[in-house]
């Protein structure tokens, strides 16, 4: 399963090359978004948002799936640390099992 993850494109770095930074949870990386210019310059990305996998913008969503999928991805991240905190430490006699 491949996931891509929200981010909105701030900056051209280099429109010859298609490079953009997007910015993903206050975390700015140059990205490549050939994929999503339609004979568009890159300058008229910037603003938009993208879902951004392996340092590609693969396509275009509109803020409300951004901001949605971003809250998606919180409370996976919440659940996740739940669940590994309910995990029983290594050595704790009350959680090994006879033998």
């Amino acid at each position: 399963m491949c996931l891509g993850i929200p981010g909105r494109i701030v900056a051209v770095i280099d429109a010859a090359d298609a490079m953009a930074m997007v910015e993903v949870g206050g975390v700015r990386r140059p990205v490549n978004v050939s994929f999503i210019l339609d004979d568009r310059p890159a300058e008229a990305c910037v603003g938009e948002w993208v879902l951004v996998h392996v340092g590609f913008a693969m396509s275009k969503i509109d803020e409300a799936e951004a901001t949605r999928t971003l809250e998606l991805l919180q409370e996976l991240g919440e659940m996740q640390a739940e669940l590994e905190a309910m995990q029983p430490e290594p050595d704790d006699p009350a959680t090994r099992t006879a033998r």
